[in-house]
Order: C-alpha cells, then structure tokens, then sequence
C-alpha cells in the first residue's frame, strides 16, 4: 500500500487532497496543527468510504513533532511514498502596515515548515514517491497586501526547484501547486462579497477553484501518471494571469 503523508490536512485543500488520495488507495496520514476535531471528521470520512486514515498532530516548524508525524506513518504502515505540503497561513496586509510578529509567524509556517517537512520527505521517502509543495498564483499576480505571503511561497517555489535536482537519483519528484483563489476558508475569510465575485471573475473560467479542482492535480503527481513531471510549479487557477 502506498502512504501520504499531508500537512494541513484538517481543512481546506489539504482536506480534500487527504479524501482523494484514500480514494486512489493510499493509506493517508493527516497531520494538523491544532484542530483536532476537523482531523478526525477527515479521518471517519476517510473511513466510512473504506479508505485508511491516521491523524497526528504536529506543528510543520518544529523538526522533532514532524519526525514524530513520519515515524508514526512508519510504524503504522511501513513507510511514506508522498508528501503533501498544504500547511499554510494567510495573513493579508500593505507591507509598509504588517506587523513584524505576523511576518515571523508567516515565515515559521510557510518557509520554515515547508523547508523542515521536506527535508525530511528527502531523507525518507520510498523511490517512486512524490513531493508536493503549495506556493500560490497571486506570485504572479502580485496582488497588493499579499506581499509577506508571496514573499514565503516565492521562497518555496525557488526550494522546490532545487530539491528536484537534489534527489537525482532517487527516482522521487519534486513539484509545487500553485492555486488561484479557492474556496477555502483560508481564502474567504475577511473578504467582501464583491471581493470575492471580482476574483472569482478574473480567471477565463469565471467560478473560484474549488478545493477538488487542485486534490485532483495533486492527486495525478503524486499518482503513476504524473511522475514523469518533476521540478515544475502548476499554476492550477483556471486560467487567472
């Protein structure tokens, strides 16, 4: 059996790429930071359709609680083939406005979280496993009061690319997904209904993405299909540029 292991996975996207990988097979371990209720709705939703689940808590910055989250998806099922990064935060301000602590929280998250969990999939991932990391589209649509957020996912997008090339030879992918706006909680919140229509209006396909449309990319580069894509970001928004 093939394992996952997803970040963020209690809510949002990561929720929905955590039902679709059990849907496609793999034993799923849904690591969340706080919510511990949502972790387990994902889990018996997992379950109830046959899937196999584990949720473990785990903070993505802090080295020792995500070695815990890979040592128990060992233990539990053998080994890890994919890892999903879909931990992230979204605090919007002008830069000349954000309060440096929240720049710290961004960066612990989105950079240092992603960089630790990565590490770590390189360092323990079966061959033919995949990485996947979430960067975001608005990097290339420079929206204002997104600038410390596009600043972290820059930063992951450039560690994608150089992990590819890292793991030559250990026949493990590496790539980012990218989401235009979504409907996501992560998204939504603190927006205006005629925020959202103006987003949901700016990509040629004219709806938000929905959190299946981006499980569904995720999903085919982390499958048998997808693996001859590797050190790409998949700007995964309907067209939004």
């Amino acid at each position: 059996m093939k394992v996952a292991v997803v970040t963020g996975g209690s809510r949002g996207i990561g929720r929905a790429v955590a039902v679709k990988l059990a849907q496609d097979g793999f034993a799923v371990v849904v690591n969340y930071a706080s919510r511990s209720d949502e972790a387990d709705k994902v889990v018996a939703q997992v379950r109830e359709t046959g899937g196999t689940a584990v949720a473990v808590a785990g903070d993505v910055g802090d080295e020792h609680a995500m070695t815990a989250v890979f040592d128990r998806a060992e233990s539990e099922f053998g080994g890890v083939d994919v890892l999903v990064n879909a931990a992230g935060i979204m605090p919007l301000a002008p830069i000349a406005d954000l309060d440096l602590e929240v720049l710290d929280r961004i960066y612990r998250t989105n950079i240092r979280g992603t960089f630790v969990v990565d590490q770590l999939a390189a360092r323990r991932l079966r061959p033919g496993g995949a990485i996947i990391n979430f960067s975001t589209s608005v990097v290339g649509t420079q929206i204002p009061s997104y600038g410390a957020y596009v600043a972290s996912k820059s930063a992951v997008e450039g560690l994608t690319l150089i992990l590819a090339r890292e793991m030559r030879g250990r026949d493990v992918t590496v790539n980012t997904v990218a989401p235009g706006p979504t409907a996501t909680d992560l998204f939504l919140d603190g927006k205006t209904e005629e925020q959202v229509n103006t987003l949901a209006n700016a990509a040629p396909l004219q709806r938000l993405g929905q959190p299946d449309d981006i499980a569904g990319v995720v999903a085919f580069l982390a499958g048998p299909a997808g693996h001859w894509v590797n050190g790409q970001v998949l700007r995964t928004n309907g067209g939004l540029v």
